[in-house]
């Protein structure tokens, strides 16, 4: 039994980890999950503690699993994980049987699983968590209750800090589709041999007050006395979806500049504002300025918003603004403003407002050197999660050497 409850642990601990830990490497993606349940749910007035119940969940996640797996406070580890899966089975189980959601989101954007396949992974936890609870008053206590809740303590600091640095930043590490060196042409295309959505589309009709549905092949062409209605399709058959699919810009007046943007041979720059009134106006302000610079020096630069057009006239500065899709946005880059800049379709950096480089480094003549020296990952977020990542490994380590002494 106590290998059975060891393996459960391990098991136990690293999940919430992991599952911890990539929800706080994308803290903004974590609250827009949150957003899309309270949408589906009817639960709209939740809307705006999304991105603080994102930290939280990732937060309590991450100390639950480390409990379990090192022994500090393993007790109180144990109890959280219960009670996190028997919150998270039944709404998994919701979503599995209604579909309001496509993706739960569990492991962030680095996984991707189906609702019943989420489902059965949480049933497996729970079982896990209710072999750990009856078997808590087992688990021997590594330290003074002093010592074990000042590192719980300081561990979920650390934590909350680590989130809160990756949306200032940018995550850590991109798991979406517009990350770094991706050329958005190439994974806007289907691979050959590759199938696509496969529709049956209906045609509706009326004749004489009475209205038919009729298919491509026997649909009344040469018949006028049946009157066009309606027409529906229904997608029968689900075909490959590329990782990019969504990718729009128009501008102002309407005209589609998608194609010009991604086949420019020089660079462009987009500063990209879901919503220009969500934005505090010093951060905007710093991107308009980079985007004067640019003009001058020959650079494209275009702000892209899913702002309305009277929000857009409020910041008019004779700058190109242009629209997109807000969750395509919001897929591109986390952060409200946050900058791309691209060459023939590739994305070769990505800034979030914070460490947007200053704009005379904004030249038109850049060199891949000058441009790799500028687009290197906020070195604050970078030792900052390498000092985490070696405290929570020694603590790890530490509590095991303890274990085999008691």
């Amino acid at each position: 039994m106590k290998i059975l409850r060891l393996f459960c642990r391990i098991i136990t601990g690293l999940v919430f980890i992991f599952s911890g830990t990539v929800k706080a490497v994308d803290p903004l993606g974590s609250a827009y999950k949150f957003s899309d349940y309270f949408q589906a749910f009817n639960l709209d007035f939740l809307q705006p503690f999304a991105l603080a119940l994102a930290i939280v969940l990732c937060t309590a996640e991450f100390i639950s699993g480390f409990s379990v797996l090192s022994g500090y406070k393993i007790k109180w580890g144990i109890r959280g994980v219960m009670i996190l899966m028997l919150i998270f089975t039944p709404v998994t189980l919701i979503l599995a049987i209604n579909n309001p959601v496509s993706d739960c989101g569990c492991f962030g954007d680095a996984i991707h699983l189906t609702n019943w396949q989420t489902f059965g992974k949480n049933l497996i936890l729970l079982v896990f968590a209710v072999i750990l609870i009856t078997g808590e008053n087992d688990a021997k206590q590594l330290f003074s209750q002093v010592k074990e809740w000042i590192v719980i303590s300081l561990i979920t600091m650390f934590f909350v800090c680590f989130s809160m640095l990756n949306l200032r930043y940018l995550p850590l590490f991109d798991f979406l589709p517009y990350k770094k060196c991706v050329n958005i042409p190439e994974k806007m295309k289907i691979p050959e041999g590759k199938l696509t959505d496969e529709y049956k589309t209906t045609f509706i009709y009326e004749k004489n007050g009475s209205k038919k549905e009729f298919t491509l092949e026997n649909y009344p062409a040469d018949d006028s006395t049946w009157k066009f209605i309606d027409q529906k399709s229904v997608l029968i058959k689900k075909g490959y979806t590329p990782p990019i699919h969504d990718f729009s810009i128009t501008s102002a007046d309407g005209e589609d500049l998608t194609g010009k943007i991604l086949s420019d041979t020089g660079y462009t720059f987009l500063m990209i504002s879901k919503k220009l009134a969500e934005a505090r106006r010093q951060n905007l302000e710093k991107g308009f300025e980079i985007g004067t610079q640019c003009l001058l020096d020959g650079i494209g630069f275009y702000i892209i918003t899913a702002s309305g057009t009277g929000e857009v006239k409020e910041f008019s500065n004779g700058l190109a603004f242009c629209t997109a899709d807000e969750t395509t946005l919001k897929t591109i880059v986390r952060a409200n403003p946050g900058f791309i800049l691209l060459k023939e379709g590739t994305i070769l950096g990505k800034w979030s407002w914070s460490n947007l480089p200053m704009k005379e480094k904004f030249v038109r003549n850049m060199t891949e050197e000058q441009i790799r020296k500028i687009n290197n990952k906020s070195s604050v977020l970078v030792v900052y999660s390498l000092a985490i990542s070696v405290i929570v490994l020694l603590l790890l380590i530490s509590s095991f050497f303890r274990r085999t002494k008691l």
